[in-house]
């Protein structure tokens, strides 16, 4: 009698604990068609392509130039695909750099552009000429130049394409695992992620594909995970793993899985942690496989010959400056998940400046990010939600920080890509039981309505004009140079784009951009006493200037930091012209001499410039 009392306590109590998980989907069920998966993939789909549809006509701009413009691999179309499977990602940048990896660690990340190349095969293939043009930056016009350009509005919508997927397996695996029995928490968590102004970097800028693709096969590495532990079918687990490598191959944020997949297994199913950790090793064992890989193709370490402040952010930072400084930059990214205005391309040295202890900003970032993780370990505790979407939120944050890892970079929009999951979830769960709580509920119903209409309009006015900067780098880097205006790295990029812009001009205008060029390289340089990539561009400026001098000197500045430049021997050698124009024959000589120097088989297939200077001398 006892026995069938304690049975019937226990169904009543499982009943009730059903009925009120089930509650709310029931009470919020009018209209039911906004639960539906179908209907809620098409509404974040429609988004993200209403959103970014405006940037299949932009071109290339930033990091564009590094992984694909200079990445003859990619030109090869499926040829070039073992090298780049084989190489660093930036090897075909260092390769016409003439320099060795600049990035402590290397990057090994070759799906995305694996993807490039593939997309390149089915293009067609770039006249070499084209290609040789691009390599010596050197002016192309007619139809190579349409075909480039053409090439990149593909990729644009390529991107986009990749994103809206990406968003609607977000949300699946938000539905699937995160909020099973909340499918409107779902559907608030994936909007907010679709429409946020912070992700404008990823997709307008067709080189953060990477960052598409790795948080893509995130998704489906959960979505695969949890099905085999309720299915146990092999096939799972198989798709499961695939997915996991292919995200290491897409960027080395899957390592973030080794300690968010057991935590998903222990909040959402409720699993101990000996057998979340034990469901968890075969990823583990992929996790393994990608290091051992990666350790071959990329060897750890820089080259610390050529490593300056624009890949060591605090190479100049003293004491515990790197410290504080770091500390106070993770409050950058709260701010901007919050409240996404402005938005840069750039923060490189020196648009953040360096702090200490002293600075209150760096006290109230502990402040902020201890209380989270406290926060985090106590609903992890009680297997919550907000504890996994913290979680998700500090891990990912972990890797891009600085504090842990050197990552070449101060901060970047793109890196709180895979952060602002986590994020986005917590918001969407504090947005819906902050509907549950106005009375009555319909009109709890209507202001979250009218609050996620009003999110949409104005995320999508700030995201829409933020993608027409990204057209090219010529509207970018001015946008944000004023954002960022101690930025050395802006500084130098709006400068080449006034050179660039110079290069087809003629007389006062000429002469203007050709000014203008020259007092922001003279700023770059005077925050970055050793940037090489200026003193080479300074010395252009002076060469279209006409003042050999000055040329030559700035040339010889970029030689001795960096003497296996590959652009140096053609420019000593242009600037050798640029003195015999002038008449001054023993300078055209020196100069003719260090470009030998530099490359003989350069030099040496110039003997008319040989012939004249002996003419002149004689």
């Amino acid at each position: 009698m006892a026995k069938g009392k304690k049975n019937s306590v226990v169904v009543e109590k499982t009943v009730a604990q059903a009925e009120v998980v089930a509650a709310p989907a029931v009470e919020l069920g009018r209209p039911a068609w906004l639960h539906e998966f179908r209907v809620q993939a098409v509404v974040v789909a429609l988004l993200a392509l209403m959103f970014y549809c405006n940037t299949f006509k932009n071109e290339s701009a930033l990091d564009d130039t590094l992984l694909i413009t200079y990445n003859e691999s990619v030109y090869e179309g499926f040829a070039g695909i073992p090298d780049i499977l084989s190489n660093d990602a930036y090897a075909g940048y260092y390769k016409f750099m003439g320099v060795g990896n600049q990035l402590n660690g290397g990057r090994y990340r070759p799906l995305s552009i694996v993807n490039f190349a593939v997309e390149q095969q089915f293009m067609g293939a770039v006249p070499k000429e084209a290609v040789d043009s691009v390599m010596r930056k050197a002016t192309i016009d007619g139809p190579q130049k349409d075909k480039l350009v053409h090439d990149m509005h593909v990729r644009h919508v390529w991107n986009v394409v990749w994103f809206t997927l990406s968003v609607v397996v977000l949300l699946y695996f938000l539905r699937l695992i995160v909020f099973r029995s909340q499918p409107v928490m779902a559907f608030l968590a994936a909007i907010l992620f679709t429409i946020h102004p912070i992700h404008t970097e990823v997709v307008a800028n067709v080189k953060s594909r990477d960052e598409i693709l790795s948080l893509l096969f995130i998704c489906l590495t959960f979505i695969c995970a949890f099905k085999y532990r309720e299915q146990k079918k092999i096939w799972l687990l198989v798709a499961g793993l695939i997915s996991y490598f292919l995200a290491f191959l897409s960027k080395e944020y899957a390592i973030a899985l080794v300690v968010l997949l057991p935590v998903a297994f222990y909040v959402f199913n409720k699993e101990t942690l000996s057998k979340s950790i034990t469901a968890s090793l075969p990823y583990i064992g992929v996790a393994l496989l990608y290091l051992g890989i990666r350790s071959q193709v990329v060897p750890y370490g820089g080259d610390p010959g050529i490593l300056d402040i624009l890949n060591n952010p605090y190479a100049y930072a003293e004491g515990q400056q790197r410290m504080a400084t770091t500390i106070a930059t993770m409050l950058n990214y709260v701010k901007l998940l919050v409240f996404p205005h402005p938005l840069s391309s750039d923060y490189s040295y020196n648009s953040i400046p360096y702090k200490d202890f002293a600075n209150p900003l760096v006290w109230l970032s502990l402040v902020v990010h201890g209380a989270l993780v406290w926060l985090c370990i106590r609903y992890l505790r009680q297997r919550h939600v907000i504890g996994f979407a913290i979680a998700f939120y500090l891990v990912n944050l972990a890797l891009v920080c600085n504090l842990f890892f050197n990552i070449g970079a101060t901060m970047s929009e793109r890196l709180i890509y895979h952060s602002s999951v986590g994020f986005c979830i917590a918001l969407g769960y504090l947005l819906y039981k902050g509907m549950e709580s106005v009375k009555p509920l319909a009109a709890g119903k209507g202001l979250l309505a009218a609050l996620m209409v009003l999110l949409v309009v104005v995320c999508g006015a700030k995201t829409i004009t933020r993608n027409a900067e990204w057209k090219t780098n010529y509207t970018l880097f001015p946008a944000d140079l004023k954002v960022s205006p101690n930025s050395v790295m802006l500084n130098a990029y709006v400068a080449a784009a006034m050179l660039d812009k110079a290069a087809g001009e003629k007389g006062a205008e000429q002469k203007a951009d050709l000014r203008e060029s020259l007092r922001l390289y003279n700023k770059a340089i005077a925050l970055d006493s050793v940037y090489v990539t200026a003193y080479i561009n300074r010395g252009r400026v002076y060469y279209q200037m006409g003042e050999p001098d000055s040329s030559y000197s700035n040339l010889d500045a970029a030689r001795r930091l960096l003497p296996n430049h590959a652009q140096l021997p053609e420019l000593f050698y242009n600037n050798a012209v640029l003195y015999i124009n002038k008449q001054q024959y023993a300078k055209a000589m020196n100069s003719l001499q260090v470009s030998l120097k530099l490359n003989p088989n350069y030099g040496l297939s110039k003997n008319a410039v040989q012939q004249l200077m002996a003419a002149g001398v004689k």
